[in-house]
């Protein structure tokens, strides 16, 4: 549980740093990000996951 509340942390602090140093460059790509289709989100939003998955899988064995 310790590991789960650190990496939603890493999250919110790589996060938050993207739009304190970057924030034209990412009101930008939310509005890109309008033009994407749903299955082209839902297709890399899962790449990312398993991504993310095997990453942690490969550290923690």
């Amino acid at each position: 549980m310790r590991e789960l509340i650190i990496a939603f942390g890493l999250f919110l602090f790589i996060e938050g740093i993207l739009y304190a140093i970057f924030p034209s460059k990412m009101k930008n790509m939310i509005i890109r990000l309008k033009e994407v289709t749903d299955n082209q989100l839902r297709t890399g939003g899962l790449v990312f996951a398993m991504i993310g998955f095997f990453i942690i899988w490969y550290l923690k064995r």
